[in-house]
């Protein structure tokens, strides 16, 4: 299991020069990603292209690209850009979405996200292999019929035109569809506990794709938080919880809280929604339970995150992505060390 970092995305005024502080120490210690996100903020591309103009080794990542504000061809001019400048250090993850940052963000419909993401994904492999963009689909079809469009071509030549494509996905159907046209799944909110009961679906869609699971990537973002005190580690997480679990979608969509659901934590989760939703958010963070933040993030002393570390990699997890809540550089020091800990467990550097 390969160590790397997620950015996530700035919010409020942020902290921008503390976050590239963060890529060149992650690449320093060999880390093998540095991730960024977006949601309706800052955007991911720009910081990437940020992190990537600071570092030289460290691969850069986005995680996620939300697929509503770009259309297919966009994305493969930016993947093809982002690699060729880094020198083929670009990790392309895509999103749908959800609903409200969809139709109210981006003004794209959110009907038929499975069939959407299909396609999507068929349109940029399509691009990135320079061939012609023909493509006869229902959601981007291209050329547009009875117009002046013609079959166009990608000028960039791409280090990688088979670039490996990363799909979120938190509901069955969607991890279906990420194991069946995907290189990789980047999971939120991942369980070792919980972890075999989705990668069944992810391996359901790889049979039906005649594909193995091997060479298949399982790439999970975790919060991290180092501390002797494993509840004051909880607390500085919880916050961040609620935004997903109660904030992430309307009331009777939201792909986390449902996730939370399946995991055993129904009641908590519909408790956190509706104090979210009444923007009583304080409330909602002491409603989040400790026990789902602890199963799904590396939380407390060094020889405690070593051993969860352990218990990823063997639930599958390829690759740890840690999104650091407190302790800045220090922490990623501090996780460092509990990856290198033991040589004897499945896990590799780089």
């Amino acid at each position: 299991m390969r160590l790397s970092l997620n950015l996530g995305h700035l919010v409020g005024a942020g902290d921008a020069a503390g976050r590239v502080r963060l890529a060149v120490e992650a690449e320093r210690l060999g880390f093998h990603t540095v991730w960024a996100a977006e949601v309706y903020g800052s955007d991911a591309v720009t910081m990437l292209t940020w992190i990537a103009a600071h570092t030289r080794s460290v691969n850069i990542g986005s995680a996620v690209m939300q697929m509503p504000g770009r259309s297919p061809a966009l994305t493969a001019m930016t993947a093809a850009t982002l690699d060729r400048l880094s020198g083929g250090r670009f990790r392309l993850g895509l999103g749908v979405s959800g609903p409200q940052v969809s139709e109210g963000w981006h003004g794209v419909p959110f009907a038929d996200p499975l069939g959407r993401t299909r396609e999507y994904v068929d349109v940029l492999r399509l691009a990135l292999s320079r061939r012609p963009l023909a493509h006869p689909g229902r959601h981007y079809p291209l050329p547009l019929s009875g117009g002046a469009g013609r079959a166009l071509r990608l000028t960039v030549h791409p280090p990688r035109p088979d670039l490996p494509i990363y799909l979120a996905a938190v509901g069955p159907r969607n991890l279906e569809l990420a194991g069946e046209i995907g290189d990789g799944w980047l999971a939120a909110f991942l369980s070792p506990e919980f972890a075999a009961e989705q990668l069944r679906h992810v391996r359901a869609g790889r049979d039906r794709a005649g594909r193995p699971m091997d060479g298949f990537e399982v790439i999970a973002s975790v919060p991290l938080a180092v501390g002797d005190d494993v509840g004051r580690c909880v607390d500085r997480v919880r916050a961040h919880v609620a935004l997903y679990l109660g904030g992430m979608g309307s009331r009777d969509r939201n792909f986390y809280n449902l996730l939370a659901a399946r995991m055993g934590y129904a009641d908590a989760a519909r408790d956190v929604q509706e104090l979210y939703l009444a923007k009583r958010y304080a409330e909602a963070a002491a409603a989040v339970p400790a026990d789902f933040v602890d199963r799904t993030s590396l939380l407390g002393p060094v020889d405690r995150i070593a051993g969860r570390l352990r218990e990823f990699a063997e639930a599958g997890v390829t690759e740890l992505a840690v999104t650091v809540f407190g302790g800045g550089i220090g922490a990623l020091r501090e996780v460092h060390e509990a990856y290198t800990a033991d040589r004897s467990t499945p896990l590799r550097r780089g």
